[in-house]
């Protein structure tokens, strides 16, 4: 599993995920965005369209990730996410939990404010 930041729009930033989120990759994974997240980026947007599986200690990582930033009063956004890793998030129903968007563009949306009227 390789972790990609991509982009930072603001104080968004982007991640591309590639690989698979299991016991073997999922320590480093956190251990990197945990550090990001400490560091102050406190709104993100995992692209998961490269994510191939993700197992329970995965979705154990993405539980520290959503839990740490909004302690933090930050938020995690999952965009992209390809048919067996949804399918893993929808049984374990964390499509509660986290916001899944189809694009990184339309997660990017959901960040900003909503216009007033």
């Amino acid at each position: 599993m390789q972790l990609h930041p991509r982009e930072i729009d603001g104080d968004i930033m982007v991640l591309a995920v590639d690989g698979g989120l299991d016991g073997t990759t999922s320590a480093g994974f956190t251990d990197d965005v945990l550090s990001i997240v400490d560091g102050g980026v406190k709104r993100l947007i995992l692209d998961c369209s490269g994510l191939t599986a993700v197992t329970s200690v995965g979705i154990g990582a993405l539980l520290r990730l959503h839990a740490r930033a909004a302690r933090l009063g930050g938020d995690v956004k999952l965009a992209g996410v390809q048919a067996l890793p949804m399918q893993v998030l929808r049984l374990m129903r964390l499509d509660a939990v986290f916001e899944l968007y189809d694009t990184v563009d339309r997660a990017r949306l959901a960040f900003r404010p909503p216009a007033e009227d």
